[in-house]
């Protein structure tokens, strides 16, 4: 690998089977800049509402997952991307096998 960049070809293969009623994570990436985290998630787990102090960015890569962005409930599904400001109660349930993918932006 040549200095200075990744290059992933598939991100879903960096997240093993998810085993029942678990979630898992993997940093992929972390620099001064930017955290990369890949998430699986088992159907019915969920991120309760919690806040971050960094914007941050979701995109979901496989399966479906119901978001709470504040009040605003959606509907999450593969291709689905989010911008997060920072301070923003949010939260995932998964409602299939979920594979997503977090950017948390640094300072």
């Amino acid at each position: 690998m040549a200095e200075g960049y990744n290059f992933i070809s598939n991100m879903k293969d960096m997240i093993p089977e998810i085993p029942v009623d678990s979630i898992i994570s993997r940093t992929v990436h972390d620099d001064e800049g930017v955290k990369v985290v890949l998430f699986g998630f088992a159907e019915g787990q969920e991120l309760s509402e919690h806040t971050a102090s960094q914007p941050a960015m979701l995109t979901f890569l496989d399966g479906d997952a119901q978001l709470t962005l504040g009040d605003d409930p959606y509907t999450a599904e593969p291709g689905t991307w989010v911008y997060l400001p920072p301070h923003l109660p949010h939260s995932v349930q998964a409602t299939s096998t979920v594979v997503m993918m977090l950017v948390l932006l640094k300072d």
